[in-house]
Order: C-alpha cells, then sequence, then structure tokens
C-alpha cells in the first residue's frame, strides 16, 4: 500500500514522499509539492500496478524504438526467412529516422509525419516508392510493435493502430484473350527449349507462381494420382495443386526424359554453365516477341488462370483457393469477370423460392 512522507527542507520549503509497497512488486518511490498531487499519484499507480499495467508503462519509458527494432530483428525474424532481408532493411529505415525515440514517445502523428517523409523519398532506380511499398513499410513496423505489446510487455498498445494506410490502386488484371493464349502457346511449342512449353502449360492451368513451379521436383510430383505439392508456398503453407488435362500430359511425357544429375522438374538445359534451374527469361521473352504480345509479364499467366475460373463459373473463395490465397481480398479483382455467374445464382434462388 501507499505510505506518504510529509518533508520540510532546510530552508523550510514542504515536499511530499509517497512509496508504494505491493507484494511481488518493486517497490515505487515519487516526490511532490503538493500533497493532493501525491495522493492522486499514489492512488492512479497503486492501481495500475494492481491492474498489471503499470510496469509496462515503465518499460516504454526506458526503451527506445531502437531497443525495440534491434531485438525483433534478432529474435524475431530468423522464424521468417522468406521476408527476413525486406523487412530488416524496412525496419532499419525506420531505426534510422526514428530510433532514438522512447517508445512512449513514438506517437501516431510521429509515424505519419516519417510515412509522408518516405513518401517523398526515391528508390535506387530515382523512381517515388509507390502507395503498396510504403505500405509494407508500415506492415513491417506494426508487426514488431505487436510483438513489443503482446509478447515483451513494453508497450500497452500499439501506435500502428491509429497510422492510415496510403490507398493502393487496384490490383492488375492482364490476362490472354483467346487469341494471344493460342499464339503464344504455340510459339511455345516451336521454342528451341524442352521446357518452356510445358512449363507455361503448367502455369496456366494451375496459376502457380513462377519461383513454385521453378523450385519443383519430381518428388513433389503425383503423376497416378495427379497432383502436385508444394512445399515452399508465398504464404508459408503447403499446398496440394490439381495436375489434370494437357498439363498432366506434358508432365508426363518430361517424366520419360528427365534430364541426370538433377531432380529438379526443369533444370538449366545448357549444363556447362552453373545455373541450376531453366533460364526462362530469354525463352520467354523470344516467345512473347514472337508471337507479337505487348505488356505481358510471365506473372499475368496467374491472372489469366483466375480470370479463366471467373468466366468459367469458379466463386471468389474457389479462385483463392486455387490460387492458395488465405483471404478473398486478392482475388476482388476478378469479381466483374464472374457478374454472369453471380446473376445466375441469385435467379436461381428467387426462382427457388418465389417460383
Amino acid at each position: 500500500m501507499a505510505n506518504i512522507e510529509k518533508r520540510v527542507s532546510g530552508d523550510g520549503d514542504i515536499s511530499y514522499r509517497v512509496k508504494i509497497r505491493l507484494r511481488g512488486y518493486p517497490t515505487q518511490t515519487a516526490t511532490f509539492e503538493k500533497l493532493t498531487d501525491a495522493k492522486d499519484w499514489a492512488k492512479i499507480t497503486e492501481g495500475a500496478i494492481k491492474d498489471r499495467r503499470y510496469f509496462k508503462n515503465t518499460e516504454s519509458k526506458k526503451r527506445t524504438l531502437r531497443e525495440l527494432i534491434d531485438r525483433y530483428i534478432k529474435d524475431v525474424l530468423p522464424q521468417k526467412p522468406k521476408s527476413k532481408d525486406k523487412q530488416g532493411s524496412q525496419l532499419k529505415w525506420w531505426k534510422e529516422q526514428l530510433g532514438d525515440y522512447f517508445l512512449i514517445d513514438v506517437s501516431p502523428a510521429l509515424i505519419v509525419e516519417y510515412r509522408d517523409k518516405l513518401a517523398k523519398e526515391k528508390t535506387k532506380f530515382k523512381k517515388p516508392y509507390s502507395p503498396a511499398t510504403i505500405n509494407r513499410y508500415l506492415a513491417a513496423l506494426s508487426h514488431a510493435f505487436t510483438v513489443a505489446v503482446n509478447d515483451w510487455g513494453w508497450l500497452e498498445d500499439s501506435p500502428m493502430r491509429k497510422v492510415s494506410k496510403p490507398k493502393e490502386p487496384r490490383g492488375r488484371v492482364r490476362y490472354l484473350s483467346d487469341d494471344e493464349r493460342k499464339a503464344l502457346l504455340d510459339e511455345c511449342q516451336e521454342s528451341d527449349s524442352t521446357y518452356l512449353y510445358p512449363l507455361v502449360v503448367l502455369a496456366l492451368s494451375t496459376g502457380m507462381r513462377q519461383g513454385e513451379i521453378l523450385g519443383l521436383t519430381w518428388d513433389d510430383v503425383n503423376l497416378d494420382k495427379q497432383y502436385l505439392i508444394l512445399h515452399e508456398t508465398k504464404n508459408g503453407e503447403r499446398r496440394r495443386v490439381p495436375l489434370t488435362g494437357l498439363a498432366h500430359e506434358e508432365i508426363k511425357k518430361l517424366s520419360k526424359v528427365r534430364q541426370i544429375g538433377t531432380n529438379l522438374l526443369f533444370p538449366d538445359e545448357n549444363q556447362k554453365l552453373k545455373r541450376k534451374t531453366f533460364d526462362l527469361r530469354t525463352y520467354w521473352d523470344e516467345a512473347l516477341k514472337a508471337a507479337e504480345i505487348k505488356d505481358f509479364r510471365f506473372h499475368d499467366l496467374r491472372h489469366s488462370t483466375a480470370s479463366y475460373l471467373a468466366m468459367n463459373g469458379a466463386s471468389l473463395a474457389e479462385i483463392a483457393e486455387v490460387l492458395g490465397h488465405k483471404t478473398l481480398q486478392m482475388v476482388r479483382r476478378y469479381a466483374h469477370l464472374s457478374e454472369a455467374h453471380t446473376s445466375k445464382v441469385v435467379a436461381s434462388m428467387n426462382k427457388k423460392i418465389f417460383g
């Protein structure tokens, strides 16, 4: 409980020293000129200690953002190998800007000030940071604060809760028209590469990412039951991918002419070089140029898969499952392509309930 001691200095000045002793907690002391201030502090502090709020506040007064980020980089980032380097770089930027501030002084307004500063800076390519990139910087800092609140007890709440994110433009939806798809596949078949055609067919058939495809080994393939297993995905979860139709036929053909000395589905064809995986960029660019297809990236094959699914009646939830997204947010860009299907569902429901 609190004990207030009246003190008189040699000059006759009066002060009040408060001492709070609670079992299981270190003693807390403070001195005030007014008795009312001493009583108020004693009441508030004693209540905060009993509610387990006081020492969190104490940590935020003596810990800096630099300490928080350094501990996060040391203890947490190693558990996130895929994002370790990028998030580490983002957090170091925050440390350079705000590292000397005590946590209690890192307010939402201060973070917003430096969020806007980042928006005015230029990347190494002399371009301004995009809203999406700025949001990644904010997300990295936000998670560090969340860990400090929930796991370390350094703060009562994260200041990031009140920091708004720049609005990102709607996601790109570029997919192959029927004519473009035919032209591209024809050129892939004519390619000097053995792997380009089956690789592009697999990408269109499954919606897999480039890295996921190039990382496939024959241990990940089950030709009899017609599926692939992705052990390393962007969201960190294993995913089973259906292998059907033309994609199944092409992978089956590849299995009969496997390259010696590697277990990769798509190894580098030039064995004299030290590359392990297939040199996709060279053959891909040649096929696009020959097919006269403009403004199209390999990742747009994934958009093509999603778009074809939407236009063939797949729901957003089904598209998300095929692409391996945890939420529907990333696939809402395809909603307009499934409007006809949505209309049919609503019409069917109305017919059943109203006749």
